[in-house]
């Protein structure tokens, strides 16, 4: 094989590798839900 044939394989090695390290999950933090919620003021007196 000729040196060109050579460097474009190495090339195209050293890209596909690349391009495969570079996928990583995204990690989502979400804000938990309050264990409990206020009462609403109604404006009624039990």
């Amino acid at each position: 094989m000729s040196n060109s044939i050579k460097g474009l394989m190495a090339l195209a090695l050293v890209a596909f590798v690349a391009a495969c390290a570079q996928q990583e999950e995204e990690f989502v933090v979400v804000d938990p839900e309050p264990i409990s919620t206020e009462p609403e003021y109604t404006g009624k007196l039990k």
